[in-house]
């Protein structure tokens, strides 16, 4: 998108079923993550992985120690390690630019979770202290 002045804009166009907004808006989007399938803890965490050398021949990507020793003797809930990645909800807040009638397309700036042609909520959150 081009402002008057000739500025490019980055925007995501979103196909709108109802509702009204106006430009400006700071909105959420909530929308369900792509799907990555099943995934390492580097790729998952971003954890550093181990040392190269010294004799380390295949514990490069491992995710390495996963507790303690007697105590507590087992390993903690919630700890990180490998497993599916991705496909949750996950809620952006954007801005609201304008809306395109002719195609019935609203412009957000900001990136939109979830993969093309998916189901995406946007409103305009609601704020603590009585103002919105």
């Amino acid at each position: 998108m081009f402002t008057p002045e000739g500025v490019c804009i980055p925007v995501t166009a979103v196909k709108v079923v109802e509702g009204e907004l106006h430009a400006g808006d700071v909105v959420s989007v909530r929308a369900v993550s792509k799907g990555k399938g099943f995934a390492g803890a580097v790729k998952r965490y971003s954890f550093g992985g181990g040392p190269k050398t010294h004799g380390q021949s295949d514990r490069h990507r491992a995710v390495g120690s996963i507790g303690q020793g007697t105590f507590p003797g087992r390993v903690w809930k919630g700890k990180k390690m490998p497993g599916r990645m991705g496909s949750d909800k996950h809620t952006v807040i954007a801005r609201f630019l304008g809306i395109d009638k002719s195609l019935c397309m609203i412009k957000v700036k900001g990136c939109v979770p979830g993969s093309r042609n998916s189901e995406v909520l946007i409103y305009v959150p609601v704020k603590s202290d009585g103002e919105n």
